[in-house]
């Protein structure tokens, strides 16, 4: 998955290899002149305006004439988003689609939908006053001025300065913000981000730079991370502080459940449909793993074949090593196979995921799409040295599990739709990508790369990419589950393990993911979306000779909302189908 998980937003214009020190703060009246006459004007300034509101979304995605800027969330920032999100609408709406081109009127759709999705998680889900895991994907992560050398050691370290300045006043906003008693998977997350920002800022971060031959810069930084650092651990002491009060109240409920389906990915449709599609995709893959045992395991169940599956580890136990030798042999199927084009020869690196942001396997963090030369990360969490050894252990991918989490996240997943999604002819395909045309796409990519023929029918890959299936099916259920239908977490995890065939610690991590990021049904429900258009779209296109075309021409949007790309792929009304 990519990092931020609920909607990447990128630069507007080329990105400036100079940090400012400082952002000022944007005043109401400068948000306040979205023009209603013109609808490159508005977009564009719609744009600007929300870089000024959120300064960290804008630096994450290239925009470094904000470097060091942070999201004001105080009481009056928080209101100043809201006012902007629903203004924007309101004024969106007001242009005429049927006076507009149709690009221009694809755009205004697609717009509308990204405040609508934005204001979704501001305001009826409430995550600023409710979900630690808002402010994570908000903006503390300083990943961005370390491993993106878009600048010189030394400028991107007096930006990070600027950025760890600001970090005792948001901590404090955080706390203030945050409502108690809250659930203790939210508690968990909250303790085990902020407690590791605080490490990361003065460990890490501080080793990031200490090749910078300047004293005072490095005397600046120092004062500022021990400063940042403290702030990050009183929140987590803070947080920690909760457990003994801490709740299960985790759940949307099912209205507000399918309002965020209808708000962020407009997909309107009755929880029983999304459901029944949810299951039968998880039975035919359950089907199609037990006829994979049976040849990889004659006789074994279903779990021991998996066991027998994952038993067979990367080298010394080192995943990262591991799919640095994947990659290239999937670029080079990729290749041959011909069944999407790959636009350049630019190329992700690996490596281990930093300790702050572990609460997932495996996710890639890549640059903005007017960022030049800056290469995209792969990350790879180990497991968290708490667990058992046991569970330690399980939680170490095999190779064939692990080779579709590869074509998941680099090839053909995230890091070539990305690379499709910045040359975009659609400027706001470029700049916001949502989660479940990104989530979809690579979670699509796996099946896709076994039906065209990665590794022959070999029924250990098969077994690997199923496993990868069904754990995208139970978040699927879960999701719904827990927020819909009063599931425990007790209960998503067990139908990880027993439904789904996932170890200990991955079902434990899965589970309780599901509480604070209810949208994680967005894998399957994107891929079941894509198939569906695909089936659609080849019918009339060459069959399976077209799929090459229809991957190409999808990946052109960037990452709308998948029902707006089948209603310019196909036509009609734009519904969601599955």
């Amino acid at each position: 998955m990519r990092k931020i998980w609920l909607t990447g937003i990128a630069a507007l214009a080329m990105a400036s290899c100079t940090s400012k020190t400082s952002t000022p703060q944007p005043t109401a009246s400068a948000l306040a002149a979205l023009p209603t006459t013109d609808w490159k004007s508005f977009r564009d300034t719609f744009i600007e305006d929300w870089f000024k509101v959120s300064p960290a979304d804008a630096v994450y995605q290239g925009r470094h004439d904000f470097d060091g800027g942070l999201g004001d969330w105080s009481p009056a920032g928080l209101k100043r988003q809201g006012d902007f999100l629903r203004n924007a609408i309101a004024k969106a709406k007001t242009f005429d689609a049927a006076k507009l081109g149709k690009q221009d009127a694809f755009e205004r759709d697609y717009l509308v939908t990204v405040a609508a999705g934005k204001l979704f998680w501001l305001e009826d889900a409430d995550f600023p006053h409710r979900n630690p895991a808002w402010y994570v994907n908000a903006g503390l992560d300083p990943n961005v001025y370390i491993a993106r050398k878009y600048a010189d050691a030394p400028t991107r370290m007096r930006a990070m300065v600027s950025f760890l300045r600001k970090i005792p006043t948001a901590a404090a906003q955080i706390r203030a913000n945050l409502k108690t008693p809250m659930p203790l998977s939210y508690v968990n997350f909250g303790v085990a981000a902020f407690n590791g920002f605080g490490d990361y800022y003065t460990g890490d971060a501080k080793k990031a730079f200490a090749d910078v031959k300047s004293p005072a810069l490095q005397e600046e930084f120092d004062k500022a991370a021990v400063a940042a650092s403290k702030a990050m651990h009183d929140l987590g002491a803070w947080l920690e502080g909760q457990r003994g009060s801490a709740t299960q109240d985790f759940a949307l409920g099912a209205d507000k459940f399918s309002r965020m389906i209808k708000e962020t990915e407009r997909v309107d449709v009755p929880l029983a449909t999304l459901e029944a599609a949810g299951q039968a995709d998880m039975k035919r893959n359950q089907l199609a793993l037990v006829a994979a045992c049976a040849q990889f395991a004659p006789g074994a169940s279903v779990p021991a074949c998996m066991a027998k599956m994952n038993a067979n580890k990367p080298a010394n136990n080192d995943p990262v090593a591991e799919a640095r030798k994947q990659i290239p042999e999937l670029r080079a199927f990729v290749l041959k196979s011909d069944v999407v084009t790959i636009p350049d020869q630019e190329q992700a690196l690996v490596e281990e995921s930093p300790p702050y942001n572990r609460q997932n396997s495996a996710y890639i963090d890549p640059p903005g799409p007017f960022e030049k030369g800056i290469p995209s990360v792969y990350y790879i969490s180990p497991p968290d040295p708490s667990w058992s050894k046991v569970e330690q252990a399980g939680f170490i991918p095999g190779k064939s599990d692990l080779l579709f989490t590869s074509v998941h996240e680099v090839m053909p997943g995230h890091f070539l739709q990305f690379r499709h999604a910045n040359a975009s002819p659609s400027l706001f395909g470029r700049l916001f990508v949502g989660y479940a045309f990104a989530e979809g796409w690579a979670h699509y990519a796996e099946e896709m790369m076994w039906e065209a023929g990665l590794h022959a029918g070999d029924p250990e890959t098969h077994i690997g990419q199923l496993s990868n299936a069904l754990l995208r099916d139970c978040r699927y259920l879960s999701a719904i589950g827990l927020h819909a239908h009063g599931m425990t977490q007790e209960q998503s995890r067990k139908m990880f393990v027993e439904q789904c065939y996932q170890d200990e610690g991955n079902a434990k991590q899965q589970s309780a993911r599901g509480t604070y990021d209810p949208a994680y049904l967005n894998y399957t429900m994107g891929k079941l979306m894509i198939r569906k258009l695909r089936t659609d779209w080849t019918a009339t296109h060459g069959g399976r000779a077209g799929w090459k075309a229809f991957h190409d021409q999808f990946l052109s949007f960037g990452g709308p909302p998948i029902p707006l790309v089948r209603k310019a792929m196909l036509g009609g009304d734009g519904k969601a189908v599955f």
